[in-house]
């Protein structure tokens, strides 16, 4: 479920800074079948990715992070 949220969350950042898959994984200098697989929600992206990510989106790990669902 969370790698799902963090999937949605790159995916849709991605394509609001014009990034195509291929182009974007070859930035973060990974395979385009893990950046599928991240965005798709089946892989959790460990924490020095999500950093490289928010890095090359400038964007905060802090915005790029899904929201925090309160009871």
């Amino acid at each position: 479920m969370e790698a799902e949220k963090w999937g949605r969350r790159i995916r849709a950042f991605r394509k609001l800074k014009g990034f195509t898959q291929e182009g974007f994984a070859r930035e973060l200098g990974v395979s385009v079948s893990i950046l599928g697989e991240i965005e798709r929600g089946n892989r959790m992206p460990a924490p020095a990715l999500i950093e490289q990510i928010a890095l090359a989106l400038k964007v905060t790990q802090e915005e790029l992070a899904p929201r925090q669902e309160h009871d």
